[in-house]
This record gives structure tokens, sequence and C-alpha cells, in this order.
């Protein structure tokens, strides 16, 4: 997908590209720039030597010697104060600089550490937002494969911290759903069951222009065509925003060839990833996204941790992919797009 969140060594990912975490000479240090020169050889500090070194917020490309990419990417970050001193500018800089120079250099792939958030004392939550907010806003006017490398504890602990409201949702909506009296639940499931009759779907009458006779591009007619599959509803979805096809697969974090697979396959069965990907990217509301998923067989439920989080986003009228991403991730859940 164009934009993952991993946990790993750094100098363990294969791409194209790997950024370093950099001190300002270039000559190598402790954590991931201490490990990158390492893991490369002398033949890294060799050309950093020519450089000259870097600024605050730059960036500046070397070769990868021993390590498995084509280049390395050398950025500094901001050593965090207090926050009121122009570091988050800067830690968003480094990470557009970078891009910008992979970008340059040809790459098609690229793999970051969470530049500033070890010695340089960057809270990790939120050199995590500026991150994944820079990268999101990036990728949606570029194309490339940009890796987010987490290594330790401290990372994950405070993601999830920084989503303590999620966290209150999902618990309120476990505790409704195991808690209903047992009786109540096998009425409940029966009436949903394939003996019973099928329910009538979500009305979607603020999407209506004529409730009466709607159009045949309102979204409720798209969605109630009964022969139409999944790839149809979402080209027809995708003429009815009026957005270019690369805008709406940029928002659903999916590649142009998967997009070009779905587009020439009026048979495609996508993912749930994919297809509750494209939901968010299309901006459905909560029964429209039932319905849409229900194109390609699935279903959102409260026994899963990923169906509560996606939900509560949609409720929230938050649709953008990268940030629900990262609070996937922060769940151990698997993230939305290709």
């Amino acid at each position: 997908m164009p934009f993952s969140i991993i946990r790993n060594d750094i100098v363990r990912v294969r791409a194209d590209a790997i950024v370093n975490a950099a001190a300002p000479d270039l000559l190598g240090g402790g954590g991931v720039d201490g490990a990158i020169h390492r893991a490369a050889g002398p033949g890294l500090l060799a050309e950093c030597r020519t450089l000259g070194g870097c600024r605050t917020g730059d960036a500046k490309l070397t070769k990868a010697y021993d390590l498995p990419a084509k280049s390395v990417i050398h950025t500094v970050g901001p050593i965090w104060q207090d926050g009121s001193h122009g570091e988050r500018a800067l830690l968003a800089s480094c990470y557009r600089r970078s891009l910008e120079l992979a970008l340059q250099a040809g790459c098609k792939s690229v793999a970051f550490p969470l530049i500033s958030s070890g010695a340089f004392g960057y809270p990790p939550d939120q050199a995590m937002e500026v991150a994944v907010e820079t990268i999101g806003g990036f990728l949606l006017q570029q194309e490339l494969d940009v890796t987010l490398v987490l290594f330790d504890d401290a990372t994950l602990r405070a993601g999830k911290a920084r989503f303590a409201h999620i966290q209150a949702y999902i618990d309120d909506r476990y505790a409704a759903e195991h808690c209903e009296p047992n009786a109540q639940r096998r009425r409940r499931l029966f009436a949903a069951s394939s003996m019973a009759p099928a329910p009538r779907e979500i009305p979607m009458e603020a999407c209506l222009a004529a409730p009466c006779a709607p159009a045949p591009d309102d979204l409720e007619h798209i969605l109630r065509e009964a022969d139409a599959g999944f790839s149809e509803t979402l080209l027809k979805l995708i003429d009815r925003t009026g957005k270019k096809d690369s805008e709406i697969y940029k928002r659903a974090n999916v590649d142009r060839k998967l997009f070009s697979k779905i587009r020439n396959n009026p048979d495609y069965r996508p993912s749930k990833s994919t297809a509750l990907a494209f939901a968010i990217a299309l901006e459905l509301d909560l029964g429209e996204t039932r319905d849409f998923l229900a194109r390609a067989g699935y279903a959102l439920s409260p026994s899963f941790k990923s169906d509560l989080i996606i939900e509560y986003f949609i409720k929230q009228g938050n649709y953008d992919i990268f940030q629900i991403n990262e609070a996937l991730f922060a769940f151990d859940q698997s993230l939305l797009g290709a």
C-alpha cells in the first residue's frame, strides 16, 4: 500500500531509500543513526564526510552501501525544547524534504524511522502525529510507497494513550454487545439470519435529490441496484463525486495498479480492508458503508475491534485514512488499503 506502519528494525527493511535520523554533522551517532552507519559499513561515513553537514529540517542523499536499499536520505530533526520553538514545522520539513529527495532520485519506495522521537526528545505521540499528517498529505499528491518503521514499545504505548477516546468507545460498544441477555441476543441473531425475511436496507434520504423518483446517479439508487457488483458500484460512486480516479484511490491508500485491476475486472472481489478503504475515500456514512461492503460480501461487526475503530471515525465525520490507520496500528489492527 502507499503508506504503511510497521514495527521493525529499519536497517532490515527493504526499500529504494531508507531515511536516517541523523546528527547535524552526518558522521554517525547513537540510536537509528549509529545503527544505519554500522549496517552500511565504512563507505557511508566516508561519503558523509564530503557533504559538509546538514541543517535542521533539511535532508541530503547518499548511497546505501551494505544496506538492503539503493540510497540513504539523511535528515536532521529538531531537538525538543517545549514545543514553542518551531519544532513541529522543522519536523514536518524533515519528512517533506526527504520525500522530495526520494522522488528526485527516482525512488519508488522509502522507509522512515520516527524522526526526533529518540535522543532528541520529541514526545512520541506528537512525533507520530506530525509524521502521519505530513506523509499522508504528500501522498495525496504523489505516487510513492512509504513505510513508517517503529522500533520500540514506547511509541506503541504513546499511540494507544493518544487514542484513549477510541478505547472508551470500543469498551462501551463491546460491553453493550456482550452483556445483552442471552434470550434477547438469540432472537436478534435469528431475525438477522437467512431464515428471516431480509431487512430493508438502511434509508439514505439525505442523499436523495428527489425522494419520490430518485435519479439514476443518486447514491441510494446506485447502492440498491441488485445486479451491480463491487467494481461497478465503486466506479459509479466515483463518477458521482465528480473527482478524478487518482484522487479517490490515493485517499483510499490504494496504489494505481490495484485500482486498475478493480476498474478492468467487473467481477473483482476486494479484501475487506480495500473495500473499507474506498468507503472512507468516498466519505460514505455508516449506513452507506454497510451497503457498500455488502457488494463485496462483507459486513461491519461490533465483535471486531477494527470495525469499531472505523465506525468511530465515520461517526465523527473524520475520513482521513492515514489518521485512521494510525489508530488501527495503535490497537494492533490491520491497516486499510491494499
